[in-house]
């Protein structure tokens, strides 16, 4: 089943006239719009009008994280205030947020893409689709509701929350397919195990997952639970609607006529072929509020252009098997160290050594923050740690989105060596 036939089954050859097409008029757009494009193109000496072939991309200079974190919160925008419709955002290393803005073309242009992944996933107008990704700035939910309804599947926007409300509204609304993140999907199945309802007892067909790495393994445990196909998909806060898997399941179908795809060596920068493993670069070709140039999504995969036989003859990305940077995905909430450090530095704590510890208990993460107590604190005072630990906990809660546990611990007694900060014992 297509979408969009038209695009997604489009000739190479015409793909990349298109491609080529929307990239000059982005850059263009950029500019004449966007000071910090404007800026780069003339200290390197680049004329939008000279781009006249998809290889002079590699000309392009790199747009990061740390970009949109200084231009915070509209100096990326390539359009006035006025004609942006939409705000949402995704967390920064600062704790400041990165503001994505949509005009009215991109909310209808995000809702094609999310359709198009939705019914390669095999939803259709009689589906029932259960939303569990959580409402709010984060992205996650909204592409899918609209794609839903653009399709004229009925959507329950059931957010996230409770699982065992989740499975009594499966049950109670005939949901047909399910979209959340895999650790979700799987905890959900035991808590259908918790329950003793049988699968059978559920109308789920398909699931449309995404927002955290996960394997094969993984998606089949979830199918063999749950009784559905289970399908990946990928977006970012930044740039969403990217790419979806297909029935066949061989790789994430990457929307090329809205995104122009590279693979980089995360070290040097270097564009890599085809088949070969590296960092996911991205050029939006269409978006009007929020245009980003080579944007270094952190994420490593690999492209193929081989067939598919699906007959899409969109390019393939390979699932996202981990990522170039330090950046953690905590229940599918993007969360880098510096961020927890910034925070626990906030709550008066003077120069706090932590180790950040994940676990995942059942199928739902842990994260737990070990955190050293002061030199000078006694550890007899209950009411003074106490006070500490919930400080610290609730400021993680209210600035980074995501709960954890905190421990207050002995001083000195985490160990001092690089790869002490971080210990993640997940299995996903």
């Amino acid at each position: 089943m297509y979408w969009q036939s038209e695009y997604e089954c489009m000739e190479r050859g015409e793909l990349e006239l298109l491609q080529l097409e929307r990239l000059q008029a982005t850059l263009n757009r950029v500019a004449r719009n966007v000071p910090l494009y404007r800026k780069r193109f003339a200290e390197l000496g680049i004329d939008p009008y000279d781009v006249q072939s998809l290889e002079d991309v590699k000309r392009l200079p790199f747009t990061t994280k740390d970009d949109l974190r200084q231009n915070y919160p509209y100096g990326l925008f390539a359009v006035p205030l006025r004609d942006v419709v939409r705000m949402q955002a995704s967390t920064g290393t600062t704790g400041k947020p990165t503001v994505v803005g949509y005009t009215s073309g991109d909310v209808r242009r995000w809702s094609e893409l999310a359709a198009r992944i939705l019914t390669a996933g095999g939803v259709t107008k009689d589906d029932a689709v259960q939303i569990a990704f959580n409402y709010g700035l984060f992205t996650g939910a909204f592409g899918v509701h609209s794609g839903a309804e653009l399709i004229g599947a009925s959507v329950i926007p059931s957010s996230g929350g409770d699982p065992r409300r989740q499975i009594s509204i499966m049950q109670d609304y005939r949901t047909t397919a399910l979209v959340c993140t895999p650790s979700y999907a799987l905890h959900l199945a035991d808590t259908l195990d918790e329950m003793n309802i049988n699968k059978t007892a559920l109308s789920l067909r398909f699931g449309l997952f995404g927002s955290e790495p996960w394997t094969e393994e993984t998606r089949q445990e979830i199918e063999t639970r749950l009784g559905i196909q289970a399908t990946d998909n990928y977006g970012l806060s930044e740039i969403t609607g990217v790419a979806g898997e297909c029935l066949e399941r061989a790789g994430l179908h990457i929307n090329e006529d809205h995104f122009l795809a590279e693979i980089v060596d995360p070290q040097t920068g270097e564009v890599l072929p085809a088949g070969a493993k590296g960092e996911l670069v991205l050029t939006t070709l269409t978006k009007e509020a929020f245009p980003l140039i080579r944007f270094r999504t952190g994420d490593l995969t690999t492209l193929t252009d081989a067939p598919c036989a699906c007959g899409r003859t969109l390019r393939r990305m390979t699932r996202i098997p981990g990522r170039s940077d330090d950046m953690l995905i905590i229940h599918g909430v993007n969360v880098f160290p510096a961020q927890i450090e910034a925070v626990i530095s906030g709550t008066g704590l003077t120069d706090p050594h932590y180790q950040i510890v994940l676990d995942r208990v059942g199928h739902m993460d842990l994260a737990t923050i070990m955190l050293e107590a002061p030199e000078s604190f006694c550890t007899d005072s209950i009411k003074i740690s106490q006070r500490i630990v919930e400080n610290v906990r609730i400021r993680l809660q209210t600035e980074l989105g995501v709960a954890f546990e905190v421990r207050l611990v002995e001083p000195r007694t985490i160990e001092r060596n690089n790869g002490s900060r971080i210990v993640d014992r997940r299995k996903m």
